[in-house]
């Protein structure tokens, strides 16, 4: 496991869960992470990958929920992505390369990469990477999968890596952070744990050892409350900010 610290900024923000978001303003849109940066707050967002692969701003395997559009986000390249109107709004997909240029140091960003566990992630990762590499701002990036973070440790080294946990949630990834040496394998500087799971004790050892632990999705007071006192920064939206 790495014996590096954490940078100190990871800890010093509020993270805005996908941009800043709500009525008028979708997720992982440009308008939300402009919302977050006028607030003063760090953005979290995810990343999907184009027919292209090129990295995009975007949660959901599928475009359906948030377009009007259907099928999936890989099937479709770049261009034709980033035509698309998220929810009846005049905000559109768009790439990861434009969200840093954005953002452009202000605030912190943590990306999540959404990975299929069946699918290879060498080339996702590299064409991540190459749009990473040039950032100059407070930047980490983080996955359920722990192969994301075993390639950032193999290839882009100087990348603050993170690593998603829950035993909750349960879409493919639920166990993985707990099976034998997934620490070891993904070299987390840091780990982003369901709210919903805390207190954990896996977690509070990851805490009390000295390395950071931020907690996903806050989203109301009581949440608040306990992210508060189980984890040094929060990842929340709605009802759950300040």
């Amino acid at each position: 496991m790495s014996e590096r610290r954490a940078p100190a900024w990871l800890t010093q923000w509020e993270y805005a869960h996908r941009g800043l978001h709500g009525e008028g303003v979708p997720e992982n849109s440009r308008a939300a992470a402009e919302a977050a940066i006028a607030r003063g707050m760090g953005i979290e967002c995810d990343i999907q990958m184009s027919r292209d692969n090129v990295p995009m701003v975007f949660h959901d395997w599928e475009l359906d929920r948030l377009t009007g559009a259907r099928g999936k986000v890989a099937a479709r390249s770049a261009d034709e992505l980033c035509a698309l109107a998220l929810m009846e709004t005049g905000q559109t997909i768009w790439r990861l390369a434009d969200l840093l240029a954005l953002v452009a140091g202000r605030v912190p960003i943590l990306v999540e990469v959404k990975a299929q566990p069946h699918l290879s992630l060498s080339e996702p990762c590299m064409a991540i990477n190459r749009v990473l590499a040039a950032y100059q701002g407070p930047l980490a990036v983080m996955s359920f999968d722990l192969r994301v973070g075993e390639w950032f440790a193999r290839h882009a080294p100087e990348a603050v890596r993170g690593l998603v946990v829950t035993d909750t949630l349960d879409h493919g990834y639920k166990s993985a952070w707990r099976a034998p040496k997934a620490l070891e394998r993904s070299v987390p500087d840091f780990l982003a744990a369901d709210v919903r799971d805390l207190p954990n004790a896996l977690a509070q050892l990851w805490r009390e050892s000295g390395r950071p632990l931020l907690t996903w999705t806050v989203r109301s007071p009581d949440t608040r409350a306990r992210g508060a006192a189980h984890a040094d920064a929060l990842i929340a939206e709605g009802a759950g900010l300040a």
